[in-house]
């Protein structure tokens, strides 16, 4: 069961100037920094708040460090912006399961390590509404 957005990929050129920015006009911080040598992106995630299932809700800023990483793809092929939306969830592999068993299309056969350690998995975005989607089971050491 989906429990909350768990965070809001953005695509960036420069994650230093697109992090300043989100500082200086909304005042939020960077909660975690990393580099995904697997997506081929280096991301900052800035927590927007907390969440009533203990979870948290997040900005993830993406810098691609190679272009032919799927962010540095989609840059190139629209630019800065919404890259993705996140859903958290308890059980990522049991929703994407039942997802799967609706007709949509689950891009990973078994999730992968995000952010934080989270555990992760991408619908496909032609299956919903054109909007790459995220499912979410976080890290509990994060």
């Amino acid at each position: 069961m989906l429990t909350r957005i768990d965070h809001i990929g953005i695509a960036c050129f420069d994650l230093d100037k697109t992090v300043e920015f989100y500082r200086a006009t909304y005042g939020f911080e960077v909660f975690h920094t990393e580099v995904n040598e697997e997506q081929g992106v280096r991301e900052a995630m800035l927590k927007i708040n907390e969440t009533s299932d203990g979870g948290a809700s997040y900005l993830q800023l993406l810098e691609p460090t190679r272009e032919d990483s799927a962010v540095g793809k989609w840059l190139a092929k629209n630019g800065e912006g919404v890259h993705h939306i996140a859903f958290g969830t308890e059980d990522v592999d049991g929703d994407a399961e039942a997802i799967r068993g609706k007709g949509v299309r689950v891009l990973y056969d078994q999730p992968r390590i995000g952010s934080m350690g989270s555990r992760i998995t991408f619908l496909h975005p032609k299956d919903c509404h054109g909007v790459l989607t995220e499912l979410v089971t976080s890290n509990p050491d994060h």
